[in-house]
């Protein structure tokens, strides 16, 4: 039986991270993976819908000016679209796996094995890999669980990923839908309706159980996704509960019902079920490990990426904590270093940078207003609005706005920070470090950012709480707020 140190069972973003920081440690290394190197972190998740974003923003940008100018929109066929993304996810994926062949002929696989089959668990040690016919069993010192997770089904509904869809079947649509709804108005369903909004080929509904959709974050956050959304043409079913859905011939018939007792029947071309993921925890077999499921009762490892196990640790969606690919690939390098290191720092998932790929997009870290609100939490609060940023003014998007929360008191340490707009990805990020940090805005107003820059906004929004700026809110009170806010009471910070 082949013995490792580290064996690691999925090859998606947090497995593949898993087995490269075992390599570091010069350790022996197996890694598993039963279908494809990158998960969905390469094929129906964040590499292709971001694709799919990129793309459509383009085209909504080239068709803003051509019916400005009076002419015809550009509508790209889907045949152009889908050749684009796939030539995107085979980049990707030919970059792991000729770095796959090219480290195991470096290695000559005495240091890194890549083998392809399923694999579940025998012992707390011991693994079994099906791969077709063909099986084997290896032993491991220690085993990183990283199988990643599924598109969420609504049992009553029958996807068959032509006419009704996960994000999984998205690869297989053959053109545009004419029509489309989705189940969803989380930040996949808001992302996807966007994305097919923007092509302009498709009118899309978007079911949302909720007054407003993206009722996580901030009203004016949500307000200016969804006008956008709606003046792209997406009917948003606000309050609204799905009663029903079955195909009909070559559509898809769904049911809706309101609060107040009325239903609406509504037939489309295509659906898409955009309500969260599971893992995929059943052929793992955990129990012949002895591996117990979290106090979540859906997941396992609550222990620091640990399980009940002390040699096998779980990582990436598997492990219900935040299912992002740059937060799984952290855990499972977290998870190797405890493995092989006498003394970690555990992982820290506060402040975790996050984006949302809508119109325009969302980037968020720490606090918002909503929670301070919600837990009583006595701050200030900045917002400069997009449209007094000379870079935003120079690209001609100026939609868009920076807020930022710090505590109310003479520190004014920063705790949170939402940026609406372009580049709004980049802007976020040195305030995620400062917030880490236990920074105040002091430091943050002492950079000297790059002009012209979207970033400079940030700038600004430290020095209207610093009483130094260069737009006074008391003037340009539609595009600079000033504010503490406490016991929910907002009392502006208005100085001349």
């Amino acid at each position: 039986m082949e013995k490792y140190d580290l064996i690691v069972i999925g090859g998606g973003p947090a497995g593949y991270a898993a087995a490269m920081r075992g390599i570091d440690f010069e350790k022996k290394v197996c890694l598993i993976e039963a279908d494809k190197i990158g998960g969905a972190g390469v094929y129906n998740g964040a590499l292709s819908s971001k694709t799919l974003w990129e793309m459509s923003n383009r085209v909504a940008d080239i068709n803003k000016t051509l019916i400005g100018e009076g002419r015809n929109s550009y509508k790209p066929e889907w045949t152009k679209v889908k050749k684009t993304l796939d030539e995107a996810i085979f980049e990707r994926k030919f970059q792991y796996s000729c770095h796959i062949k090219l480290l195991q002929n470096e290695t000559k696989n005495t240091t890194f094995t890549y083998k392809r089959g399923f694999g579940s668990l025998l012992s707390k040690n011991e693994i079994k890999i099906v791969n077709g016919e063909q099986k084997e069993t290896i032993w491991g010192e220690n085993i990183v669980l990283a199988t990643g997770s599924r598109p969420r089904k609504i049992p009553t509904i029958a996807v068959d990923e032509q006419s009704i869809l996960t994000s999984d079947g998205i690869e297989t649509l053959k053109d545009y839908p004419k029509s489309l709804v989705i189940v969803g108005a989380g930040v996949i369903g808001c992302e996807y309706a966007t994305i097919f909004s923007n092509f302009g080929r498709t009118k899309v509904y978007l079911i949302d159980r909720q007054d407003r959709i993206l009722p996580f974050e901030d009203k004016d956050i949500s307000k200016l996704v969804s006008g956008n959304l709606e003046e792209n043409g997406v009917t948003i079913h606000h309050n609204s509960s799905l009663k029903r859905m079955e195909k009909i011939g070559n559509e898809v018939e769904y049911e809706l019902k309101y609060p107040d007792g009325s239903t609406e029947i509504i037939r489309v071309e295509k659906a898409l079920l955009s309500i969260g993921r599971i893992p995929n925890i059943e052929r793992l077999n955990i129990d012949k490990a002895g591996i117990k499921m979290s106090k979540r009762g859906v997941h396992i490892g609550d222990d620091d990426t640990r399980t009940n196990i002390p040699n096998i640790y779980a990582v990436g969606d598997l492990s219900g904590r935040i299912a992002l690919v740059n937060m799984g690939e952290i855990e499972a390098r977290h998870a190797v270093e405890k493995a092989f290191l006498d003394s970690v720092v555990p992982l820290s998932y506060d402040n975790v940078c996050t984006i949302m790929f809508l119109k325009p997009e969302v980037a968020a870290v720490g606090v918002n207003e909503s929670e301070c609100i919600k837990k009583n939490i006595p701050v200030k609060v900045v917002k400069l609005d997009y449209s007094v940023i000379a870079r935003a003014i120079a690209m001609r998007k100026t939609q868009g706005f920076f807020k930022i929360i710090v505590t109310n008191d003479d520190e004014m340490r920063i705790i949170g920070m939402r940026a609406v707009g372009e580049h709004a990805s980049s802007a976020i990020q040195a305030v995620g470090l400062l917030i880490k940090m236990n920074a105040s805005v002091e430091v943050l107003a002492e950079l000297v950012h790059p002009h012209p820059s979207i970033v400079e906004g940030i700038q600004e929004c430290v020095r209207m709480l610093l009483n130094k700026s260069i737009f006074k809110s008391s003037v340009f009170k539609d595009k600079l707020a000033c504010y503490s806010l406490m016991d929910g009471v907002k009392t502006p910070l208005e100085r001349l």
